[in-house]
């Protein structure tokens, strides 16, 4: 044990700020504001500020239980650990191989988000750059992520950090600027139903804006995974999840209210992620050079939020393999900085891969759609598992421990809040609002359902092999360490 604990993550390097900013960062505020909630204004019109609050309110659910989860159980497994205490260890090794997975392809995503952003940007200011000379911009990004996380915890965290206060700023100044322009146009009316979407009239239409919304909040359980490497685990992970969902949640419903009444309640289903009747296009008609930093932002957030769920696979993949039902190769470490290096060199691979082999097999946007689907159709599994967990773990820990509104309602709430964002995003036509999926888009359901019967069969060879692994996917190793152990590992001389 003790030989294991000298060659984990390092203890105690991170704080409060920068796990808060984990989360923060991995859902990427700028570009779900710039380009995510855009989507649900096809539905809930003017009234979409209505359909984000209505998401956020969903969205705490499933955080409260995650921050519950964090603080009882603080392991780098994140979501597997809780799966596996809360429900069955095989289940909490099917959530892993699912999370690592998905979590992979983030950094992909994001950096195609970041190429054809960018190509787009400079073709539109200067016609002789070529609008499909996307891949440098991305390949840039895959660098600087893999050097940040190559630095280790505190270099990855800190420069999150500083990525996540200036998109935040930028867009909270952005809207502070838009409502003193809306003048006398300010109004709450916008938090009711009457400005929604035709076709989709009152409730119906911000329940439906509220579903496209709901996906913008993907990301707040990040901090999760830096448990091990975090000053007083327990209660900075409930405070960095908890708070990384509301106050991302309450900045989404002012800059979605700015927005509104300044571009008008009666015109804004029309308004989208680019061209004229967008964040940008309105910065760049009525805003002057502004637009070039609401540019920066959302190219900013798109690294940002690569940089933080580069941390989130690599530290999963890292709780997976040290107990081997990953191949034990990527729980190796750097000996001075402390970070999984060869997951490091593994998901820069993915990246590059995915980027170049998916950018240009159909092209970077239809790249970006596909990877999207795949991350969000079972990152919202994902979390539909996790409030089972949460009130799996709570009832087995008996009536002391239990709290029914806490462990009982709210994850409840949280699976109904989540099931019609898994169907949507899966674009199975059970509600009227959702888009049946066509190709290639609509290959992410076959890749989930091959990984994940991939992982079935990993599964039943560890059982039948070795039973012993797949029960340690409910073991917290920061529980076992011996302070001395982790003294030592600090720097500090030994008590």
């Amino acid at each position: 044990m003790s030989g294991e604990s000298a060659a984990g993550l390092r203890r105690d390097a991170v704080g409060l700020r920068e796990v808060l900013f984990q989360s923060v960062t991995a859902m990427a505020p700028a570009a779900a504001v710039a380009a995510s909630i855009p989507a649900g204004a096809a539905f809930a019109g003017g009234s979409l500020p209505l359909a984000v609050l209505i998401a956020l309110v969903a969205c705490l659910f499933t955080a409260s239980c995650v921050a519950e989860l964090a603080r009882e159980l603080p392991a780098a497994g994140s979501v597997a650990t809780y799966a596996a205490q809360g429900l069955h260890p095989a289940v909490g090794f099917l959530v892993g191989w699912g999370y690592v997975f998905v979590e992979a392809l983030v950094p992909p995503l994001l950096l195609l988000q970041l190429g054809f952003t960018a190509a787009g940007t400079l073709h539109d200011e200067w016609a002789s750059w070529p609008a499909d000379l996307w891949w440098p911009w991305a390949l840039a990004g895959a660098a600087v992520i893999a050097v940040a996380g190559y630095l280790g915890v505190q270099a990855s965290a800190r420069f999150g950090t500083v990525l996540g206060v200036f998109e935040i700023a930028v867009f909270l100044v952005f809207a502070g600027w838009l409502i003193i322009r809306a003048g006398g146009h300010n109004t709450l009316s916008v938090f009711g139903t009457s400005h929604t979407a035709d076709g989709y009239g009152g409730v119906s239409g911000v329940f439906a804006g509220s579903v496209y919304t709901v996906l913008a909040f993907a990301g707040f359980e990040a901090a999760a995974p830096l448990a091990e490497e975090t000053r007083d685990p327990r209660r900075t992970m409930h405070r960095a999840v908890l708070g990384a969902a509301l106050g991302i949640g309450l900045f989404y419903v002012v800059t979605t209210y700015a927005m509104t009444v300044y571009f008008g309640p009666g015109r804004f289903a029309s308004f989208g992620a680019a061209g004229e009747a967008s964040w940008q296009g309105v910065a760049r008609a009525s805003f002057g050079l502004f637009w070039v930093l609401v540019f920066l932002a959302v190219v900013n957030s798109t690294i940002a939020n690569a940089n933080a769920c580069a941390n989130v696979s690599t530290r999963t993949a890292f709780a997976l393999a040290r107990i081997r039902v990953l191949p034990r190769v990527l729980a190796t470490l750097h000996p001075r900085y402390r970070s999984p290096v060869a997951g490091i060199a593994v998901q820069t691979a993915v990246a590059v891969g995915a980027v170049l082999g998916l950018g240009f097999g159909y092209d970077p946007v239809t790249a970006f759609l596909l990877l999207a689907t795949v991350i969000v159709t079972v990152v919202i599994g994902v979390y539909i598992v996790v409030n089972l967990a949460c009130a799996g773990y709570f009832l087995r820990r008996g009536r002391p421990s239990l709290k029914p509104v806490r462990h009982l309602l709210l994850p409840l709430l949280g699976i109904v809040a989540f099931v019609p964002a898994l169907l949507t995003a899966a674009g199975l036509p059970v509600f009227d609002f959702v888009t049946k999926l066509t190709a290639p888009v609509s290959y992410a359901g076959p890749v989930v359902g091959v990984w994940m019967v991939a992982g079935v069969v990993v599964l039943l060879v560890l059982v039948r092999r070795h039973p012993e692994r797949i029960a340690e996917t409910a073991r917290v190793h920061l529980e076992d360490d011996a302070p001395d152990v982790v003294a030592a590992q600090n720097g500090a001389r030994p008590r």
